[in-house]
């Protein structure tokens, strides 16, 4: 009976404090406090974003095995460079006679100082260069991988399933970005800019660019009687929301997605198709 008290006076107590009992209830209280202006929109998505990583698990976020950019043990540097450069990406895995060996993680910076001091590459050795990778189970929450991330001190995770197989890939940056929302870089573009030329052979491109000026732009002819933007026209051939890493080929163009939310695709990567 004292107990049966206790708990309806713990109930009573609660609600005239407004304290939350429940995830839910803690949304609410949020996205109350932010149309009273006590705190601001971006505040608010990273506390939501911030309960969300803890009941999210690595699979749902990682770069899936086939669309992993991986180094093989027995390249030479001029075979795999091209690759390096034009990735645009500051670690990659190393593997050995398959995707499910993987031996280690090059890092670019790694790579560079080496290129720079040694002239001949003959003498390489990819094992030299070498860091230990970070294996982690499928079902790692990604509070608990953002937690080993700063421990640690690793940046990238080797996603292994039940069968000790490479599932994928996570890194420290997508697990930030699901807490903050993407993270821009030189590699994005402005607001009024849709469409931008890289050096590298490729083209930047806002996934919201109209079909019009994308069919202008590379001389194309897409339908936008569908879909008004070429992220729409991408999703619908897909045929589901498509994760970052993820590519195609239309219309003589490869397709790449550079930046995407469980939402909706944010940027893309284009490059026409050599016959």
């Amino acid at each position: 009976m004292k107990t049966t008290t206790m708990l309806f006076l713990q109930d009573k107590l609660n609600l005239f404090l407004d304290l939350p009992k429940d995830r839910e209830h803690l949304l609410s209280i949020l996205h109350n406090a932010r149309r009273k202006n006590l705190i601001a929109l971006d505040a608010m998505k990273m506390m939501e974003g911030a309960l969300q990583v803890s009941q999210t698990h690595a699979h749902e976020i990682m770069i899936p095995r086939a669309q992993m950019i991986v180094i093989s043990q027995d390249d030479r540097p001029e075979d795999f460079l091209p690759t390096v450069i034009s990735s645009q990406h500051s670690r990659f895995p190393v593997i050995g006679e398959s995707r499910d060996d993987v031996l280690g993680i090059l890092l670019a910076k790694d790579l560079l100082s080496y290129l720079a001091e040694e002239k001949d590459s003959r003498h390489f050795n990819m094992r030299d260069l070498l860091r230990p990778a970070f294996f982690i189970p499928e079902s790692k929450r990604l509070d608990v991988l953002l937690r080993e991330f700063r421990t640690n001190r690793n940046h990238m995770a080797i996603i292994v399933d039940e069968y000790a197989g490479v599932a994928g890939l996570v890194t420290i940056e997508d697990v930030i970005e699901e807490i903050v929302g993407n993270i821009e870089d030189e590699y994005d573009l402005e607001e009024a800019v849709y469409i931008k030329p890289r050096e590298e052979g490729f083209y930047t491109v806002r996934a919201l660019t109209p079909v019009e000026i994308f069919n202008q732009y590379f001389k194309v002819s897409f339908s936008d009687e569908e879909f008004d933007t070429i992220g729409g026209i991408l999703t619908q051939t897909f045929g589901y929301l498509p994760k970052r890493g993820e590519t195609l080929e239309l219309h003589g163009l490869s397709f790449e997605v550079v930046r995407a939310d469980k939402k909706r695709l944010h940027l893309l990567r284009v490059r026409p198709v050599l016959s």
